[in-house]
């Protein structure tokens, strides 16, 4: 585990932005029964761990996009984050919206995109990276030179890396599930035994044999 993982796993669990419930876990809008749920909105409201954050993501963006001109959101939970890391590193950002408007100039793309420019999309939370693929697709049809994906908080579930492989996207997220889940045990928010049923759910959502266990 490196530092700015556990930096940022302890400063999600102290504000309550990532919820165990391996007993009574949480339905996910697709149907899926999951131990865990992460809010990183709350990051916004917290404003150390939000600097924890922004900071970790600029230095990140410096280390993995050092050629990186903008920076573009998800909408929405990502348009507050690339507006703070943009402003920390000096650099332009937009978001990009789930679908073309319907009125007004109709833009998909909100802020200047010219043709070319080396982009780095800001994103939460990584789960089947859905919301981040069809973003990179809008960005590159729009002439983006897609650089990759900067996220808080990834799940590592197979679904979603076979996505990022498939379109050739990179991802680096500041913490994920396995850290989180290790320092989650280490400092009493579940059981050491919890663990193994967590990481038994990531690795295959859709087997639910670890619940009541």
């Amino acid at each position: 585990m490196n530092e700015l993982a556990v930096k940022i796993a302890k400063d999600l669990l102290k504000i309550q932005a990532v919820f165990f419930r391996p007993d009574e876990p949480f339905t996910w809008a697709s149907g899926i029964k999951s131990p865990i749920y992460c809010d990183n909105r709350l990051t916004l409201t917290a404003p150390e761990v939000r600097n924890d954050v922004e900071e970790g993501r600029a230095e990140t963006i410096q280390r993995e996009y050092p050629e990186a001109e903008v920076l573009m959101g998800t909408a929405t939970a990502g348009i507050a984050h690339a507006a703070i890391t943009g402003h920390l590193l000096n650099l332009p950002m937009g978001y990009v919206r789930s679908g073309a408007k319907d009125h007004g100039r109709q833009n998909q793309i909100e802020g200047r995109l010219e043709p070319g420019q080396k982009v780095v999309i800001v994103e939460d939370l990584i789960s089947t990276a859905g919301s981040c693929c069809d973003t990179a697709a809008a960005l590159t049809a729009a002439g983006a030179d897609v650089l990759g994906i900067v996220s808080i908080f990834t799940y590592g579930m197979q679904k979603g890396l076979d996505r990022l492989a498939s379109a050739g996207l990179k991802n680096v997220s500041l913490t994920d599930f396995d850290t989180i889940t290790k320092v989650a045990a280490a400092e009493g928010y579940i059981k050491e035994s919890d663990v193994e049923r967590l990481i038994a759910f990531r690795n295959n959502p859709s087997d639910e044999s670890w619940i009541g266990k």
